[in-house]
């Protein structure tokens, strides 16, 4: 792809994001969903296979048919209250299809399913920006709109439980990882109406992990589980390094991902909902289970002698390598900065 296009695409993406979380109209809203999804779509078909037009496709209509339903909410929302403000969202039935619209948009348990298979068309680039740029304005509309409670707790633990469960038996990569991104967001939206500045604060955090360990399996271009057993020869010390970014995505101390987690546990306490805290700490245990499936298959395996092709050796990479090192530091090593963050957290909230 031209270097022009690909910074007007860019230009797009960011323009689109800008335009929804900056506006306090539904139209304007939606005009920059539509231009988000509109510059995403040559970047995910580019590469012209098969799989990629096929993801593309499917993104297309899951993302056509939430924004009609948005639309045509929020239309129904201006008719009974004759206005069209984000934060003016009183009627039940409207109020009801944004948050479907919101849900199916970010791929929310139950309307999850498009997500990994969309995700496995991709190369590991634009599943990257699938899985961290395009989550910002919906989830910027979602904490806008101050939804009921219960739908959002619904929303939540089904989505810790699907991305869960739904990553157990996949042996693809950006499956895996797409189960994982709707397990984190169902951390986000489980705490978003108790405290949103929380909820960015873990979707910062989700992005600096996930963009760590997107840029590690590029590094490596491995694609499956059995791809990273030969992983030492291509990279040793982000192999050495990979087994606590990935750790550190499953939320266990004393890495960046434990803070998330362990703030949103605390709050639902708090918010005196033990037993929804209880079952969502469990929850993280399955996800944790395929993390630990990928560090052992990177760290604690051998590459096989009786292989087909030949074992690629040391062979120098072809991107760049300090976003990677600069994500691997922060996926790593800011879990001491907690009393800090929650020092501006406490300023900055209301």
């Amino acid at each position: 792809m031209s270097p022009h296009v690909l910074a007007i695409l860019l230009f797009g993406l960011g323009l689109g994001t800008t335009i929804t979380f900056a506006s306090s109209h539904w139209l304007l809203a939606w005009m920059g969903l539509e231009i988000n999804t509109l510059a995403i779509l040559p970047l995910m078909a580019q590469h012209h296979h098969p799989r990629a037009v096929e993801a593309t496709t499917k993104y297309f209509l899951v993302q056509a048919t939430a924004a009609a339903t948005l639309l045509f909410a929020s239309t129904a929302n201006a008719w009974y209250t004759g206005q069209w403000a984000i934060n003016d969202m009183t009627e039940t039935i409207p109020s009801t299809m944004i948050i479907a619209a919101l849900a199916l948009k970010l791929g929310l348990a139950p309307l999850h399913s498009w997500l990994p298979q969309v995700l496995q068309g991709l190369d590991l680039t634009t599943g990257l920006i699938l899985s961290t740029w395009q989550k910002i304005a919906p989830l910027i509309l979602l904490i806008q709109i101050q939804p009921d409670p219960a739908i959002l707790v619904v929303l939540g633990l089904l989505s810790t439980l699907v991305g869960g469960w739904g990553g157990l038996n996949q042996t693809q990569l950006r499956k895996i990882l797409a189960y994982s991104s709707i397990a984190h967001l169902g951390w986000m939206v489980l705490i978003l109406q108790f405290a949103p500045s929380l909820t960015l604060l873990t979707l910062l955090i989700y992005f600096i992990m996930t963009s760590t360990t997107f840029l590690m399996f590029k590094h490596n271009k491995a694609l499956t589980i059995n791809s990273l057993a030969l992983s030492w020869s291509k990279a040793p010390i982000i192999t050495t390094l990979s087994p606590l970014i990935l750790l550190s995505l499953g939320g266990l101390p004393p890495l960046t991902g434990f803070m998330p987690k362990w703030l949103i546990l605390e709050e639902l306490t708090k918010q005196d909902l033990p037993a929804l805290a209880t079952i969502t700490a469990l929850s993280a245990l399955l996800s944790l289970y395929f993390y630990l499936r990928l560090s052992y298959a990177m760290a604690l395996t051998v590459s096989p002698n009786n292989l087909t092709g030949i074992a690629p050796w040391r062979f120098h990479s072809s991107g760049p390598a300090l976003p990677l090192a600069l994500m691997t530091i922060g996926t790593l090593c800011l879990l001491p900065l907690t009393p800090a963050i929650l020092a501006i957290l406490a300023i900055t909230s209301p």
